[in-house]
């Protein structure tokens, strides 16, 4: 079975085992895609945030932590939600259940939106970036990551489960369906440039303010060999942009 989207996520036993993964501190979410993001936000004082696929929320706590005004999350799994609402137990927050694609965005109410690894499960972007656009205040930002697209070229490094040292990167130019082994499923992404992401960003008219490959940065890093052995492909690509 392939798993489109957030679905897999109602899958229980990939759930849990998902969340072992994901919540460790030496998770490269944790330890090199996260620091990055941070970097990017600033400041979050006093900011109405909007975090599309906020999975279980706990970013969205750590920013309500950190002063955010207001943290609305859309979120299409229905485990995922369950956990952000038991999490989130606070009038400065609310959890959509929904898809980016299903949802109903407002118009110009956000400082900032958030997509952390969500997006590439999308199968078209220009009717999201366009939503995404409508619904942030001028000069409002959208910071949103991926999987780096040298991984989601070809999916034939994933279906080994032994850990890598060598990655294949293949049909790059090629965007589109991708089909992922990944925790004992079959997950559907969709594989775009790099270019890609950019172009349609600018043919909606956002600023592309700054651009990461998520570099690792080692002192995050308990292990030099695994530090060494993340320095030698980017595992995320992450944009900041302005209405």
């Amino acid at each position: 079975m392939d798993y489109k989207g957030s679905a897999v996520y109602d899958n229980a036993d990939f759930f849990y085992n998902y969340l072992l993964r994901r919540n460790r501190a030496d998770s490269p979410n944790n330890i090199i895609e996260k620091p990055v993001i941070y970097d990017l936000m600033g400041d979050v004082l006093g900011k109405k945030v909007l975090d599309l696929g906020c999975g279980d929320a706990k970013f969205g706590y750590e920013l309500l932590e950190q002063g955010c005004n207001f943290y609305e999350g859309v979120e299409g799994s229905s485990n995922m939600f369950k956990a952000a609402k038991e999490l989130l137990k606070t009038s400065k927050s609310k959890i959509h259940h929904a898809t980016m694609e299903s949802w109903n965005y407002p118009k110009e109410q956000y400082d900032l939106v958030i997509s952390r690894l969500a997006i590439h499960y999308l199968q078209d972007l220009k009717p999201i970036f366009d939503s995404i656009r409508s619904a942030l205040i001028p000069n409002g930002q959208f910071i949103f990551s991926v999987q780096h697209p040298v991984l989601t070229s070809s999916m034939n490094s994933a279906t080994t489960s032994e850990r890598k040292s060598d990655w294949i990167v293949d049909n790059y130019f090629e965007s589109g369906k991708r089909k992922e082994p990944w925790i004992g499923e079959s997950v559907v992404k969709y594989h775009r440039t790099f270019e890609e992401y950019f172009q349609t960003l600018k043919h909606v008219g956002f600023k592309i303010e700054d651009i990461r490959e998520c570099k690792p940065n080692s002192q995050f890093f308990n292990s030099e060999g695994e530090y060494k052995r993340r320095m030698r492909i980017p595992l995320f690509l992450v944009f900041k942009c302005i209405k």
